[in-house]
């Protein structure tokens, strides 16, 4: 065994507030500011509501294994640790692997996500024509803008978690405030007329229940982000128990945070004001702060308060995803390079140095490209969750002796139910015209990362022999 992975080689800095704001911000991001229009007009005010609801429940389910295992196993890297218990080395690289895809691809499109949205609030920022790819102009404005922010948000990375859990303090107060601003206005110049004048999409009941779960498949891509509190596992000094406890915590609020919104906007916009919305700028949300105010001046509050969410949901993946190429290298599955820590700031900066570049290259790549990125990302994402699902299900079985600081009460039930949604998403994805079906370009995303992951595999263990994988083996 390698005895190097026994100890911890992080610092303890993360408190209670920092673990929930990590993964709270990490969840809400920015889609609430950018895919409300969309939710709504696929199922409705209250369907868009009760289909983030139904969502939510799944990815609560979900969380509930992790938040079990996660306690159990504290550990940098955590599906790594979880996958290898409970299916060996194999498991825990197809899981892991799938797992980076998805941080990876979170990462990239942040770095677009931002000057995107930030052109909304200052039209004239696009100077520097250079070139157009898949119909998206690229401006050299644009790109250093990206740029400049992907450095930034991989700097205070590298500079330490604790640093970078400040920054996402206070980022992500700021987005509840504004996102409060809006339910709250919304409660005195909204009305339920508005609501019932599309409450749901759909001819008959079918076609109904149908929209609504058109909305559910879409809300897990919008409820990533709990997932990273394992990552940064060795980093929490919060007493275990109560970790479980605030893993879950932050799905209900981010759901609770979701649905409101969608509510408010509903109570503020008559429908025919939403359509003009999305036909103009997209951003139903801020356009609803401007009707609830009667002031276009507080959309671009609430569009600040986006930018803030596209940050908190970068700098929360940039912590998972070097945290998971950290643990990989560390146990000899992918080059042992990826496994240096800083000096100083005791945080893994190859891992670190990769990711902030390709959020710095992908500006280059345009818009559309990096959509067939995060939605082949999520598909790996709901992979992973399927596997931690059933994971905890054996791990259950076969070690019943384990140390649980947060057990799960009714586990099997949990654990099936965590299966089942998780499985049913990946299916979702699999089978051809629904609403998350791949396109062909995605599936070449996918099968270009597991082709990479297969290379990987193969080199690491004829470079490390019997040294692939080590270290896994101390729960």
């Amino acid at each position: 065994m390698d005895n190097g992975r026994q100890k911890n080689e992080f610092n303890r800095v993360l408190n209670t507030l920092d673990v929930l704001v990590v993964a709270f911000g990490a969840m809400i991001g920015w889609g609430w500011v950018v895919a409300s229009g969309q939710w709504i007009q696929t199922g409705g005010v209250i369907g868009a509501a009760l289909g983030f609801v139904v969502g939510g429940l799944m990815i609560y389910f979900v969380g509930l294994t992790y938040a079990e295992l996660t306690t159990a196993m504290p550990k940098c890297g955590g599906e790594q640790h979880f996958s290898y218990t409970a299916f060996g080395p194999l498991g825990s690289f197809v899981c892991t692997w799938a797992l980076i895809l998805s941080y990876v691809g979170v990462v990239c499109f942040e770095a677009c996500s931002f000057p995107t949205i930030l052109q909304y609030i200052f039209p004239g920022i696009q100077k520097g024509y250079l070139y157009t790819i898949a119909g998206f102009d690229v401006y050299l404005s644009w790109v250093l803008i990206a740029v400049v922010m992907a450095l930034f948000i991989t700097y205070i990375n590298i500079r330490g978690t604790k640093k970078a859990a400040i920054l996402q303090t206070i980022l992500t107060i700021t987005i509840a405030v504004v996102g409060i601003i809006l339910i709250a206005a919304s409660a005195f110049t909204g009305t339920a007329d508005n609501v019932m004048q599309h409450p749901f999409v759909g001819e008959d009941s079918s076609s109904l229940l149908f929209n609504i779960l058109k909305v559910t498949i879409m809300t897990p891509f919008f409820l990533l982000g709990f997932d990273v509190i394992p990552q940064a596992a060795e980093e929490i000094s919060v007493p275990l128990k109560r970790l479980g406890g605030l893993m879950v915590l932050s799905i209900v609020l981010a759901v609770a945070f979701y649905a409101l919104i969608v509510l408010a906007i509903g109570a503020v916009m008559t429908p025919d004001q939403i359509n003009a919305s999305i036909a103009d700028s997209g951003l139903v949300t801020a356009d609803a702060m401007a009707v609830a105010f009667g002031s276009k001046a507080m959309a671009k509050v609430l569009i600040l308060g986006g930018l803030c969410g596209i940050v908190t949901s970068w700098n929360s993946f940039l912590i998972g995803g070097s945290r998971v190429m950290y643990s990989m290298a560390k146990s000899n599955m992918i080059p042992h390079r990826f496994s240096k820590l800083h000096s100083k700031h005791k945080t893994p900066i190859a891992a670190l140095l990769l990711l902030g570049g390709l959020s710095v290259a992908a500006p280059l790549l345009g818009r559309a490209m990096l959509v067939w990125i995060v939605d082949a990302a999520n598909f790996a994402c709901c992979i992973a969750y399927c596997m931690v699902a059933f994971s905890f299900l054996f791990i259950r079985k076969r070690r019943p002796e384990m140390a649980r600081p947060y057990r799960v009460k009714n586990g099997k039930l949990v654990g099936f139910a965590a299966v089942i949604m998780s499985g049913f998403m990946v299916v979702m994805y699999m089978i051809p015209g629904t609403n998350c079906a791949l396109t062909w370009q995605e599936w070449i995303i996918v099968g270009g990362w597991a082709l990479l992951g297969l290379l990987f595999g193969i080199v690491s263990k004829r470079h490390y022999k019997d040294k692939f994988a080590t270290g896994m083996d101390e729960f």
